[in-house]
């Protein structure tokens, strides 16, 4: 089976390239990936090459394929798992399957460390690393993008599971967020914080009373709460907030006032910035647990925080990085259940744009960038497609769809794409 693929070979290094897979072994499965969601996990990957964790030390001669938020189809199965997979079965991939035998030891991942599997191709070969450790996910719900951002929304499950808050007089550690508390998201409406907005109004075991978002963009803040209104959040029990800490004087006063003083029991912050790190370890109420969500590129990274608060008032500080497959299982569940995370997607485009999609990633504004990788296509907005649809019928038609879906993208917008392109 010939590929096309987007392969690593160095810092900066990324090459579009077609070649053989070769025959599969029965521990092994084929599929065929319809899109992929690029992170910016992706553009750190490309910009240290061999200096990530997950990378190979040979990657100039034993490229790997990039991508590692992606969907498919599973078109042939290695004798060894047709017990449990079938030809035609859609799919998406836990990529942190932590597999001591792979390319890079327990740090192995798809779209990191294989050199047949990863998002950006357009066949890839599964293999057994990531089948031993049940890392392959079927996905029974409508189109094939919420499969593919499962990954991103399992990060987010993961961190709401990983908070912990104490038992007085006990060393008991109880997982997961307040029930009923009061919850911030900082730098909450990028495409990751979408995401934890989307889960925490929707999750139905256990959810905030109180959830504040902030950022310093009020289009941006704009956007989100068009997307997930404060209207929706109170259906579900939620008094939802949007606020601009950059139009206020004091923001850590500001944002307890918003809790009536007592300070915040879970505060997620989603951007690698010292000054809303800080901002974070402020506002914690009494046992207040602080989860650094985003991981930054800079390995000197760092903040202040009060080791008084940490000794008398109980705060603490969690770090999570990935969802675990339980988390993935949940994720794929939610879409299944109709959770519908389009309005994460902000630009489409096929597999000719992602080198230049990823490489400058922090450059281009908007949310997540969802590749179809069996389509050519530039990289485009979803805003942009009524103007482009003046000239050329296909994006009048996505236009068209997108209105009908409050300007978002949807099942019906990739059906017609794939139908038209692919």
């Amino acid at each position: 089976m010939k590929t096309t693929a987007i392969r690593l070979y160095g810092k900066d290094d990324l090459r579009m390239e077609s070649f053989e897979l070769p025959p599969i072994s029965a521990d092994e499965i084929l599929a065929k990936v319809i899109c992929d969601s690029i992170c910016m996990s992706s553009y750190k990957a490309a910009h240290q090459g061999p200096e990530h964790k997950r990378i190979p030390n040979d990657v100039n001669e034993n490229p790997i394929i990039i991508g590692h938020e992606f969907a498919g189809e599973l078109i042939e199965i290695g004798a060894n798992w047709a017990h449990k997979f079938s030809v035609g079965q859609k799919f998406s991939i836990q990529p942190a399957i932590y597999y001591p035998d792979g390319p890079v030891g327990i740090l192995s991942a798809p779209g990191y460390s294989y050199q047949h599997i990863g998002g950006d191709a357009t066949y890839v070969i599964i293999p057994k690393d990531v089948l031993v450790q049940d890392c392959l996910l079927p996905y029974h719900g409508s189109g094939f993008y919420p499969a593919s951002l499962a990954e991103p929304l399992s990060c987010v499950i993961g961190a709401m599971h990983a908070n912990y808050h104490t038992t007085p007089g006990s060393y008991i550690h109880n997982m997961e967020i307040v029930s009923d508390g009061k919850m911030a998201i900082l730098a909450g409406v990028g495409p990751m914080g979408l995401a934890a907005i989307n889960y925490v109004i929707r999750r139905a075991d256990r959810k905030p009373k109180l959830l504040v978002v902030t950022d310093i963009d009020q289009t941006r803040l704009n956007r989100a709460a068009s997307i997930y209104s404060v209207a929706e959040a109170a259906k579900y029990g939620i008094e939802l907030i949007y606020f601009n800490t950059g139009s206020t004087e004091n923001p850590v006063t500001a944002l307890k006032e918003l809790t009536g003083g007592t300070g915040y029991d879970d505060v997620f912050v989603f951007a690698p910035v010292t000054p809303v790190v800080e901002q974070g370890d402020a506002i914690l109420a009494f046992d207040g647990c602080l989860n650094f969500f985003a991981g930054p590129a800079n390995n000197g990274f760092s903040a202040k925080l009060n080791f008084y608060n940490v000794h008398y008032a109980y705060t603490h500080i969690v770090g999570t990085s990935g969802g675990n497959t339980d988390d993935m299982k949940e994720a794929l569940e939610c879409m299944s259940n109709g959770l519908d995370p389009a309005g994460l997607v902000t630009h489409i485009g096929g597999l000719n744009a992602v080198i230049d999609t990823t490489l400058t990633l922090p450059e281009i504004p908007g949310g997540k960038k969802l590749i179809y990788n069996h389509i050519d296509m530039p990289l485009t907005a979803i805003s942009d497609f009524e103007s482009l649809g003046k000239s050329n019928p296909l994006f009048a038609s996505l236009a068209e769809i997108c209105a009908r879906h409050q300007g978002l993208w949807s099942v019906e917008a990739e059906t017609y794409l794939l139908e038209n392109l692919a």
